[in-house]
């Protein structure tokens, strides 16, 4: 039984001594070794998001374990949300000594830095652990660029499902019927229901990270392929017809007064009244929003699912290309992939101080009994010390080996795994856009997008006027040259098939 792991580590950690090794010279540096004699490397792993305060303690308890396990122990480094891609840039540029760090689609970017020989290379590496043998095989072919492998996903939800998030009290307080509601358009009449008989209530509550719903692959932001568009045709977004439509429709709201004024530069503030948002859900994601807003919230999906690149690589951890230990770092993802007890110690911190075993109701143990990723016990998190050690489970690593919390379905991962089984893959999916012969012109898309993307999504500004300098802005930057190198690309990676 797998919990008989953690019996064997607080053996292991009782009689563990770090002993002294060899001597490198007069004067030479001593090497840690563990009690089996083997010598303990250090990795240094950058992560994104805030540092916790009992994040040093609950290190220490891993680097107990995997020292012994496979001889390696953790440095952890964080930048927050907003500075680690920065951070990162900085870090890689410069040459720092590290060995891990977190990288996806949308911050440390995973393409850009593969490309430019920032990770290694780990195919050789992966070929025969347990982690790549269990991950879903669509994780590991989006992880490939140029058909080489340079990070290590973290197994969650694999498709892009965008929905409304709306708030449980007031579709029970005027029978709103959520399932209904789909598309942008969809919402309109009961915003006006919410505006008219909730004036504390923002109807529709946005922030600068809002962006509309996008019915493509952006492939290089803002260029892509339609979802369904099996001719793979390369448009610029904001030509298509469905975008022009969209942000004529936020317009609209914003002036309406649906839409809180200051959205194109707001953070989320919690403690805001709102009947609907927009969130990037998963199965069972009403209950993560919940917990987070303190309460109940029901969700409907915007759109259909769809696999791409960019869903997919939604996080991945990648290992230096220049670190000196390239075994011991893939050693350590297989086991942090693949380990339970290491895998939720990182995920919820020390059990008996963060959090304890709660039991499984006996009914919800039948109904789940032979479906996959079901374990014996769930999570109940300390209320007084949950703050002191809470991180995104997604950084570190997959998601189908750490526990559910009490509130959760027990067979919540078999959930995942089925949505995962059942997403359909856009026509683009495995589609690896080679950036170098357009890497100036797409450097500059961010600056534009910054200037004009969260206004124009938002309804803050009017698209007849501002779309039009939008466009300007692309052209100048050289978007035209970017569609046609893409779909020069597409076109041969089509022909390939």
């Amino acid at each position: 039984m797998k919990f008989k792991m953690i019996k064997r580590f607080a053996a292991a950690g009782l009689a563990a001594v770090m002993t002294a090794g060899l001597l490198a010279g007069c004067g030479g540096k001593t090497a840690e070794t563990n009690s089996s004699g083997d010598e303990i490397v250090e990795l240094t792993w950058w992560q994104i998001g805030d540092a916790q305060k009992d994040q040093d303690r609950v290190i220490e308890k891993v680097n107990e374990y995997i020292g012994e396990r496979i001889g390696v122990k953790l440095k952890i480094n964080t930048a927050g949300w907003g500075d680690y891609d920065q951070k990162m840039q900085v870090v890689i540029n410069t040459g720092d000594d590290w060995d891990l760090c977190f990288t996806c689609s949308w911050a440390n970017n995973y393409l850009q830095n593969a490309n430019k020989g920032a990770f290694l290379q780990i195919d050789d590496y992966i070929k025969d652990t347990e982690m790549y043998k269990n991950i879903d095989g669509r994780f590991w072919e989006a992880a490939k660029v140029q058909g080489k492998t340079y990070g290590v996903p973290s197994e969650k939800e694999i498709g892009s499902m965008p929905m409304w998030v709306f708030t449980k009290e007031y579709v029970d307080k005027y029978e709103i019927p959520v399932d209904e509601i789909h598309s942008l358009e969809d919402l309109e009449p009961w915003l006006k229901l919410i505006k008219e008989k909730e004036p504390d209530v923002v109807p529709m509550y946005l922030t600068s990270s809002y962006s509309a719903p996008i019915y493509m692959d952006l492939i290089q932001n803002p260029v892509g392929i339609e979802y369904g568009d099996d001719t793979l045709t390369v448009k610029n977004v904001f030509e298509t017809e469905k975008m022009k439509s969209t942000l004529e429709t936020m317009r609209k709201y914003y002036l309406a007064g649906y839409i809180n004024k200051d959205a194109a530069t707001a953070s989320d503030d919690k403690s805001v009244k709102r009947f609907v948002t927009k969130g990037d859900g998963q199965p069972y994601a009403e209950l993560v929003w919940g917990k987070d807003l303190g309460y109940e919230v029901v969700a409907t999906p915007i759109m259909d699912t769809y696999v791409t690149n960019i869903s997919a690589r939604g996080a991945l951890t990648a290992i230096n290309a220049q670190t000196k230990h390239p075994e011991k770092a893939v050693e350590f993802l297989n086991l942090v992939n693949t380990d339970e007890y290491l895998r939720n110690l990182l995920n919820y911190g020390i059990e008996g101080e963060h959090w304890d075993k709660a039991e499984v109701p006996a009914d919800e143990a039948a109904e789940a009994k032979g479906k996959p990723y079901v374990y014996e016990n769930k999570i109940k998190l300390n209320e007084e010390t949950r703050k002191n050690y809470s991180v995104s489970y997604w950084v570190q690593g997959g998601l189908f080996n750490t526990y559910v919390l009490e509130n959760e379905p027990v067979d919540k991962w078999a959930v995942f795994k089925e949505f995962n089984d059942s997403s359909v893959e856009a026509p683009s999916f495995g589609f690896d856009f080679d950036l170098e012969p357009v890497s100036t012109e797409v450097a500059g898309f961010g600056n534009v997008m910054d200037e004009f993307g969260k206004s124009l999504y938002t309804g803050s500004v009017d698209p007849k006027e501002y779309l039009p300098k939008l466009q300007e802005k692309l052209e100048a930057t050289g978007i035209d040259k970017v569609i046609e190198e893409m779909q020069k690309q597409i076109d041969e990676w089509k022909a390939s098939k």
